[in-house]
C-alpha cells in the first residue's frame, strides 16, 4: 500500500465533475423520507436505476436539477481535490413528501440515456419537506478527496 496519493488521481469523481464530455452534466437528484435504504445499502449502486430499484424512491415534485457553474480542480497547497457548484434553489414547490437525502449523479450525455446511465456519484444528508416555499441548497463543496 502507498504512502499517499497523488492529487491528480484522488478519485473518478474530481474527473467527472471535470466535466469531460460534450454533453455532460451533474444532476442532483432528491430522495424520499419514507423507503429510505441505509448507506451501507444505497453505497453499494452502480447506477441510479439502482438506486431506486430497492425501497429507496425519488422524490419527483421537487424535481431533478442540472448543477451550475462546477468546477473541479486539484487543490496542492492544501494537497486536495475540490468539487464545487453553484447554489441550487427550488422555487415555490407545492407541498409533497418529505426529502431526507439528495445524490449527484453523473450524466455522461444529457440528451440521450436513461437512469442507468446515470452514475451516481455522492449522497449528502439534507431534510426538507416541500410547502410551497423557495428552498436553497447552498453548495460549499460537492466533494473533497484528500
Amino acid at each position: 500500500m502507498g504512502n499517499f496519493v497523488f492529487n491528480i488521481a484522488k478519485g473518478w469523481v474530481g474527473y467527472y465533475a471535470s466535466l469531460p464530455a460534450t454533453s455532460d452534466a451533474l444532476i442532483l437528484i432528491p430522495l424520499e423520507t419514507s423507503g429510505l435504504e441505509t448507506d451501507a445499502v444505497l453505497m453499494d449502486k452502480a447506477d441510479f436505476a439502482a438506486v431506486v430499484a430497492g425501497t429507496t424512491n425519488e422524490q419527483t415534485t421537487a424535481g431533478r436539477k442540472t448543477l451550475a457553474s462546477v468546477t473541479s480542480a486539484v487543490d496542492n497547497t492544501n494537497d486536495r481535490w475540490n468539487v464545487d457548484a453553484a447554489d441550487v434553489t427550488y422555487t415555490a414547490v407545492a407541498a409533497s413528501n418529505a426529502i431526507s437525502s439528495w445524490v449527484v449523479c453523473y450524466d455522461g450525455d444529457t440528451g440521450t440515456g436513461t437512469d442507468a446511465n446515470l452514475i451516481p456519484l455522492t449522497k449528502h444528508d439534507l431534510a426538507w419537506t416541500p410547502d410551497g416555499n423557495n428552498f436553497t441548497i447552498n453548495i460549499a463543496d460537492i466533494f473533497r478527496a484528500t
